[in-house]
C-alpha cells in the first residue's frame, strides 16, 4: 500500500486515490495480485509548470506488471481522469504522470487547515515507535556554553518533530560523571570552598577550573559543611565533593537548558551505571556470544611505537565483525573501563526501553561513530531484533559580533555561556538560527545579524510573516471584515499559489521526520514566509489585490480566511521548532 498516514491532507488523500486505482488494475488483471508499492509516491513535480502532483507508479510498477511504463501510465491516467478533483492528466517522458487539480481540491485543503488547526501536519507515520534521543550530554563541569547550543537545539527540535510525526520520544541526557574531569571539578570546588571560608587562594592553579561559576558552589559547600573538610586529606572529601559539585552543576545545566525551552525526560548517570554493574553485565553478555575476547592490540600504525609501548592483553570487542576497522578495548590495562566500554553498556541500557536510538554528538566525536554503531549492531544481533541507530554530528558555531570573533566570558573562564547569549538576543532567535543551516555545515552566529530586521535574517522574516498576518486580521476586524469561508471560490491564481505552498507542510513534516532533519521545517517556513510576503506585496501595486478591501468584501473575507490558515501553518511549524509565533513586531 502507498503510505497515506495522514488522510486528512491533500497529498495523502491522493495517495489513497492512486492506491484505489492500482487496486482496480489488479482486479482487472493489469497488475499481478499483491503488487509491491513501497516505491510509489505522490509528490509535487520539480517544475510547478508541469502541474500539481507527480506520480511515479507506472515507472515503479512496470516490471512487476511486465508492461511498458508508458502503457501502464495510460491505464492509470485513464482512471484518474474521471476523478472530479482532477482537471487534467499528462503523461511525461517514459511514464511519469502529472496531474493538474481543480481549484476545489485546494480549497478543500484550505478548509482542512482550518478544521485541524494546531494538528494540521501531524502524522501517524511513526506508528508509536519508541525513539530514544540523547542530546546535549555535556560534561557536568560548568555552565552550558555555545559549543553545546547547536546540538541542544537540533536534538530538541528533532524530538518535537518525531513526536509530531507519531513517534513516542524519550529525551535523554547522559551525565559523564565517572571520569577524571569530575575529580578536577571536585578539587576546583574544594578550592572555592576554602575561599568561601575566608582563605586567600590566589591564582587558580593550572589544571583546575577557573570560572567564577564555582564560587556559589564553594559557598554552598561552606554553608553545609563549615570548615570540616578545609584541611582534611583529599581521600576524605573527594567522593563527597564529587557528588555535591556534580549535583550543583547539573542544577545549573538544567536551568541553562530551560532558558532554551529544553527539558529532558531522563538523566542517566555514568557513575550510577558503573555502580550498578551494567558494564560488567554487558561484558558478560557479549562474551557469551563470542563478541568480546581477550587479545592484544596492534602497535600504533604509521609510525614507530613509543619507547614505553608494550603489548598488553585486554578484553576486546569484535567491532570489525560489524564494519569497524579494528577491534576495540572495553577496559584499560588497570582494569577500569574505557570510555567505549562504558558507552557500550550505556547503549545497552538505552536499548532496553526503546525501539530506535538517535545520538546527537559534536563533530569532534566523528571518530567514535563506527565503533558505537558496531556495538548497537551487536545488540541487535544478540537480541534478535532490529534496533535502528543514527548518529547526527553537529558542527561547531563561530560566535561573531559585527564580523569579529567574540571574546571569552569572564564568568565561565574560557567560553561564552549559553545564558549570556539567550539573555542578549532571546530564546526564539537562538533556536531558529541554530536550524537555519544543516547541522553538518559550518555556522557563524553574528549577534548583529541574528536580530537584524531584514529578509536576510530568516528568524525575523518568518516571525514577521506571522505578525503581518495578525496585523492584517486586526485591520480587517477594524473595518468590519473577518475570515469568511463562504466565498472561497473567489480565490484566484495568486491565492491558490500561496495555498499550494502552505499545503506542503504535512509532506515536509513526514520527509523531515523520515530523514531526521528538523532544519527542513525551518527552510520550509522561510519559503512559506517568502510566498506570503510576495502575495501581500501585490496589493502595493494593485488595490484590487489587497487582502483587506471594502470594494469587494466577499473576496476580502476569502483572502483573510486564506491568510489566517497560512498563519496557522506558520504557528504549527514554529511550534515543532520550539519557537514562538509573535503577533506584533
Amino acid at each position: 500500500m502507498i503510505d497515506a498516514s495522514s488522510p486528512a491532507t491533500l497529498y495523502s488523500a491522493f495517495a489513497a486515490r492512486v492506491d484505489a486505482v492500482l487496486n482496480a488494475l489488479e482486479l482487472e488483471g493489469h497488475l499481478p495480485p499483491d503488487t509491491g508499492r513501497s516505491g510509489v509516491s505522490v509528490e509535487p513535480p520539480r517544475d510547478p509548470a508541469h502541474g500539481d502532483l507527480a506520480i511515479n507508479a507506472a515507472m515503479v510498477l512496470a516490471r512487476q506488471a511486465r508492461s511498458n511504463p508508458r502503457d501502464l501510465a495510460q491505464l492509470i491516467a485513464g482512471k484518474l481522469e474521471s476523478d472530479p478533483l482532477v482537471a487534467a492528466v499528462d503523461i511525461a517522458g517514459p511514464g511519469f504522470i502529472n496531474l493538474r487539480l481543480q481549484p476545489s481540491a485546494w480549497i478543500e485543503e484550505l478548509r482542512a487547515i482550518a478544521r485541524l488547526g494546531a494538528d494540521y501536519g501531524r502524522s501517524t507515520m511513526g506508528s508509536g515507535l519508541r525513539v530514544n534521543i540523547e542530546y546535549v550530554s555535556a560534561n557536568p563541569t560548568g555552565p552550558m556554553h555555545m559549543g553545546h547550543c547547536r546540538g541542544a537545539v537540533v536534538g530538541d527540535a528533532l524530538a518535537s518533530l518525531l513526536e509530531f510525526a507519531g513517534h513516542q520520544v524519550i529525551r535523554e541526557y547522559y551525565i559523564n560523571d565517572a571520569g577524571g574531569q569530575v575529580d578536577v571539578l571536585a578539587r576546583s570546588a574544594h578550592l572555592r570552598y576554602r575561599e568561601a571560608l575566608g582563605e586567600e587562594i590566589g591564582d587558580i592553579p593550572a589544571g583546575l577550573y577557573p570560572g567564577d561559576y564555582l564560587r556559589p558552589v564553594g559557598q554552598a559547600l561552606a554553608d553545609t559543611f563549615a570548615d570540616r573538610y578545609c584541611a582534611a586529606p583529599e581521600a576524605e572529601w573527594l567522593p563527597l565533593f564529587r557528588r555535591e559539585a556534580v549535583a550543583r552543576m547539573m542544577d545549573l545545566i538544567r536551568a541553562d537548558l530551560a532558558r532554551l525551552g529544553i527539558h529532558h525526560d531522563v538523566f542517566a548517570s555514568e557513575a550510577e551505571l558503573q555502580a550498578a554493574g551494567k558494564p560488567d553485565a554487558a561484558e558478560a553478555w557479549l562474551r557469551e556470544r563470542d563478541l568480546v575476547y581477550d587479545g592484544v592490540l596492534e602497535a600504533p600504525k604509521g609510525k614507530a611505537p613509543p619507547e614505553d609501548w608494550e603489548p598488553v592483553e585486554l578484553p576486546l570487542f569484535r567491532s570489525t565483525r560489524f564494519g569497524d576497522d579494528q577491534d576495540r578495548p572495553i577496559r584499560k590495562s588497570d582494569g577500569s573501563w574505557t570510555y567505549f566500554g562504558a558507552d557500550l553498556a550505556y547503549h545497552m541500557q538505552k536499548a532496553e526501553g526503546a525501539d530506535a536510538l538517535i545520538d546527537i554528538w559534536g563533530a569532534d566525536h566523528a571518530g567514535t561513530v563506527k565503533r558505537i554503531k558496531a556495538a548497537v549492531a551487536a545488540l541487535s544481533e544478540g537480541q534478535g531484533r532490529s534496533i535502528p541507530f543514527d548518529v547526527k554530528l553537529i558542527q561547531m558555531v563561530q560566535l561573531m559580533r559585527g564580523g569579529e570573533p567574540v571574546k571569552m566570558s569572564k564568568r565561565s573562564g574560557s567560553f561564552v555561556t549559553l545564558a549570556d547569549v539567550v539573555d542578549e538576543v532571546g530564546r526564539d532567535v537562538v533556536r531558529f538560527t541554530m536550524l537555519t543551516r544543516a547541522p553538518q555545515a559550518q555556522m557563524d552566529f553574528d549577534f548583529a545579524k541574528v536580530v537584524e530586521a531584514s529578509r536576510d535574517n530568516p528568524v525575523f522574516y518568518v516571525q514577521y510573516a506571522h505578525a503581518r498576518i495578525c496585523s492584517t486580521l486586526r485591520r480587517g476586524g477594524a473595518e468590519g471584515l473577518g475570515p469568511e469561508e463562504n466565498h472561497l471560490e473567489l480565490l484566484g491564481p495568486d491565492e491558490l499559489a500561496l495555498l499550494r505552498e502552505a499545503a506542503q507542510f504535512p509532506r515536509v513534516v513526514e520527509a523531515a521526520a523520515q530523514a531526521r532533519e528538523p532544519h527542513r521545517i525551518a527552510f520550509y517556513l522561510y519559503d512559506l514566509a517568502t510566498a506570503f510576503h510576495a502575495y501581500y506585496n501585490l496589493g502595493n501595486d494593485n488595490a484590487a489585490k489587497r487582502i483587506v478591501s471594502l470594494e469587494d468584501m466577499s473576496a476580502s473575507g476569502a483572502r483573510l480566511f486564506l491568510a489566517a490558515q497560512v498563519a496557522q501553518v506558520i504557528r504549527n511549524g514554529l511550534a515543532v521548532l520550539g519557537v514562538a509565533a509573535v503577533e506584533e513586531m
